[in-house]
């Protein structure tokens, strides 16, 4: 299998860019190296997906590796040093076969060294193809320092953290009035999860608990109890979440994990005082649903590419802009994901933490304690980050702070409240930061909203009306030439309508299935850089935005309504 083969093969089932991918053949023949490793180092695809189409092209199996079940005597058959220098890991032994991970089945001096090996051993082989990460974390078990901790760990008998803290939404019943109560709340949580609610409101009423979800952003009523319910619901919510329940009259914030079908679920709550009496909203925190990567968030594949370019770069801001409940927290997540790896120090300040990140050290922020993200992020400073990720830039302190931190060398991942990205730059002004900074600060300037999916099944097509004919027509003339080229849509503009069809097993009846992001980026230029420095006017912003070719939140609505995945009327209502 050539660089060639790998590469063509990943542009086609469009793991790769094709862009990209000239880039990558380009950097391997110049550095000597082998493709794939360019790929892994700038994670440019998954490795997974890499792996699939390798096994193919290769015809060998490709297999997952838990380090944690190979025995130390089939460690101890190839030594710590021939493993690194071969890319070659011993997996399993069967009586006269020895099974293998090879990172590249094809390298003939691998498979001399393991022949050899073979032979000493007296066993034939069995081989597997392996990622990268798998063999890393096969290499982490040679290790004797991390033998010693398990040791000790296992004399001590320690339960982990996690399992200590995760409850049971049954448990705690002390008499039989208290089971009709748990039983309540536990079935309200569980549907929760299947119908994917970000949100779980419990709010009394004058005559009544109404008991509401929020679903692909929209609030539902689910459940009416009785008045007299309140308080015994609203108590066993706050016993999960270990609440003060005495206190009543001012508003609690707690969480508590628990398993539903199989998943750890986080459910965040917050109570809030009312005459009816205390209001509480429990926010759903699902990893299968809220932690996505980036090809998930809805990203064309001309934003991605600027996206991946920027998060490529070893330094500089990443600002993300929008409402509340759009999404950016999600982007924010998704960015960390990709660039997560043992070799990179990857801090976070949130306020919450919504989803705990294998790999990456997350805190907490607490204004209450003066724990702030101004103060947060002169301690970060002092932990040897490579990444930074800072929930939200709210004032002159903290912006300062993240524009000298991407000044010295960080990448800065944070968030900004602005109506679009070009409104960044007078922002961070607004906010005291020097102009002259701002050019060798920022990376890139994103913008998002949030609209409901069309469900496949239930779309209707229809010719768009004149109006948003000409709507439509505006905006794609208007787009960069090689994105105006894959358009295929001609007047009369095809666009899809919600037709619900009774259930639907896609999406029950609704008509939508669940939530895409639009996106728009802007981006650090030369050009942009001097307008900065001599005085920019918004006018002058735009012009640039469109020199350079931005896609606007508009245009990457209207190229997502015209392939049938929104309404056009969500995406004009949305943007400006």
């Amino acid at each position: 299998m050539t660089d060639q083969d790998l590469i063509k093969e990943l542009v086609k089932r469009k793991i790769l860019d094709a862009v990209l991918s000239e880039q990558v053949l380009k950097e391997a023949k110049f550095g000597g190296k082998a493709a794939e490793e360019v790929i892994y180092e700038k994670r440019l695809a998954d490795e997974t997906d890499v792996a699939g189409v390798k096994s193919e092209l290769l015809g060998a199996p490709y297999k997952k590796i838990d380090p944690g079940l190979i025995p130390d005597e089939v460690l101890g058959i190839i030594p710590f040093e021939t493993s690194k220098t071969y890319r070659v890991a011993p997996l399993e032994k069967k009586k006269d076969l020895l099974v293998v991970g090879m990172l590249r089945p094809d390298d003939t001096r691998a498979q001399e060294a393991l022949r050899f090996i073979a032979k000493r051993e007296r066993v034939s082989l069995g081989v597997f193809l392996v990622t990268p990460s798998d063999l890393a974390a096969v290499w982490r078990r040679y290790s004797p320092y991390k033998g010693e901790i398990e040791s000790a760990v296992k004399e001590l008998g320690a339960r982990s953290a996690e399992e200590e803290r995760l409850v049971s939404l049954e448990e705690g019943a002390r008499s039989a009035e208290d089971a009709p109560i748990i039983k309540i709340v536990a079935s309200t949580l569980r549907r929760a999860v299947e119908v994917k609610a970000s949100d779980v409101h419990v709010e009394p009423q004058r005559s009544r608990l109404r008991i509401r979800f929020r679903v692909d952003g929209k609030l539902q009523e689910v459940a009416s109890l009785p008045l007299s319910l309140s308080q015994p619901v609203v108590s066993r919510v706050k016993v999960l979440s270990r609440l003060r329940l005495d206190e009543t009259r001012v508003p609690q914030d707690g969480r508590f994990r628990t398993l539903v079908s199989g998943v750890d679920i986080d459910y965040r709550v917050s109570t809030f005082p009312t005459p009816s009496g205390e209001k509480v909203a429990i926010r759903v925190l699902d990893p299968t649903t809220g932690l996505k990567g980036l090809p998930e968030l809805g990203l064309s594949d001309y934003n991605f590419k600027i996206l991946n370019e920027g998060l490529n770069s070893p330094y500089g801001m990443i600002l993300i802009t929008g409402p509340t409940g759009s999404g950016k927290t999600t982007t924010l997540y998704a960015m960390m994901q990709k660039i997560n790896s043992d070799e990179l120090n990857i801090l976070s300040l949130e306020d919450p933490v919504e989803y705990f990140m294998d790999g990456i050290n997350q805190s907490q922020v607490k204004p209450e304690i003066s724990y702030t993200f101004a103060s947060g992020l002169r301690q970060i400073l002092r932990q040897d980050p490579d990444v930074i990720m800072v929930g939200e830039i709210r004032d002159s302190e903290t912006a300062s702070l993240a524009v000298n931190a991407a000044l010295t060398g960080h990448m800065m991942l944070s968030t900004l409240h602005t109506n679009n990205s070009v409104g960044v730059i007078p922002r961070l002004i607004d906010l005291e930061v020097p102009a002259f900074l701002l050019s060798s600060a920022l990376n890139l300037m994103m913008a998002q909203r949030l609209v409901a999916r069309l469900c496949p099944k239930c779309r209707e097509k229809r010719e768009a009306p004149k109006e948003a004919e000409g709507i439509i027509a505006k905006n794609l003339e208007s787009l960069p030439e090689e994105l105006k080229k894959s358009v295929k849509a001609r007047p009369p503009y095809p666009i899809y309508h919600s037709s619900p069809k009774p259930n639907c097993p896609e999406c029950g009846g609704k008509g939508f299935v669940g939530r895409v992001a639009i996106f728009e980026i802007f981006r650090m230029t030369r050009e942009l850089s001097e307008i900065i420095n001599s005085g920019f006017t918004e006018g002058r912003l735009y012009d640039e935005a469109k020199r350079q070719g931005m896609v606007t939140l508009r245009q990457d609505g209207i190229l997502k309504a015209l392939e049938g995945e929104v309404l056009l009327e969500e995406v004009l209502r949305e943007t400006e």
